[in-house]
C-alpha cells in the first residue's frame, strides 16, 4: 500500500468516526450574518482585511465576495497547530507587515479557539500602529476557561470538541467540507 493509499484510507476513517456540529446550510446563514454586521461597521473605514492562513481561506471566499464596500486584503501565517491535533509554540510564518499603520484591521479566522493565535495577532497589528483591531471568526469554541481575546463577529458558536471542515482541518485532511463536523471522543 502506497503512502497515499494509507492517507486516503485515514482520512475516510476519521470522516465516518465524526458527528455534524453545523451543516452547511448553517455554515452559509452564519456567513450572510457576519458579513451584514461587518459591513454596518466598518463599511466607511476602508479597512485592512487579513486572513489568517491556511484555516481562514474558505472562510474569507466565502466572506469576501458578501461585503459591498472597498477594502485592501492581505495574509497573516502563523499556526500554534501544525499537522497535530494539540496547539503548541507560537509560529509566525508571515507577521504582519508595515500597511496595518494608521488602518482599521480586520482579521479573519477560522475557529478562535484558546485565543492565544489571534491574541497574538491583535498584540502585533496593535504594536505596528494600526488605528483599530477587530476580527471575525467563523467558529468561536465554547471553552470554560476565559480566553485571552474576545471576536467582534462571530459566525456559530461551537462546544469543546475537535472540530474540522470549512477550512479547519483534521491533521491536514478535510478543510474542504461544506459543514463543520467533530470527531467523537474528543
Amino acid at each position: 500500500m502506497t503512502a497515499e493509499t494509507s492517507a486516503l484510507k485515514d482520512a475516510w476513517r476519521f470522516l465516518e468516526n465524526s458527528d455534524s456540529i453545523a451543516s452547511a446550510q448553517e455554515v452559509e446563514a452564519a456567513i450572510r450574518r457576519i458579513a451584514a454586521e461587518i459591513e454596518a461597521k466598518l463599511a466607511t473605514a476602508y479597512p485592512l482585511v487579513l486572513v489568517l492562513m491556511r484555516g481562514a481561506v474558505v472562510f474569507a471566499g466565502q466572506l469576501l465576495p458578501q461585503l459591498r464596500f472597498p477594502l485592501e486584503l492581505d495574509y497573516v501565517d502563523v499556526s500554534r497547530y501544525g499537522a497535530g491535533t494539540q496547539g503548541g509554540a507560537l509560529a509566525w510564518r508571515v507577521a504582519p507587515a508595515d500597511n496595518v499603520r494608521a488602518r482599521a484591521v480586520l482579521v479573519l479566522d477560522d475557529i478562535l479557539d484558546g485565543g492565544q493565535t489571534l491574541g497574538a495577532i491583535r498584540d502585533r497589528v496593535l504594536a505596528l500602529g494600526a488605528a483599530s483591531f477587530c476580527c471575525a471568526v467563523l467558529a468561536d469554541k465554547q471553552l470554560a476557561q476565559a480566553k485571552p481575546i474576545a471576536a467582534d463577529f462571530v459566525g456559530l458558536r461551537i462546544p469543546d470538541r475537535f472540530v474540522f471542515g470549512c477550512g479547519m482541518d483534521a491533521c491536514g485532511q478535510w478543510r474542504n467540507l461544506p459543514e463543520i463536523r467533530a470527531m467523537r471522543g474528543r
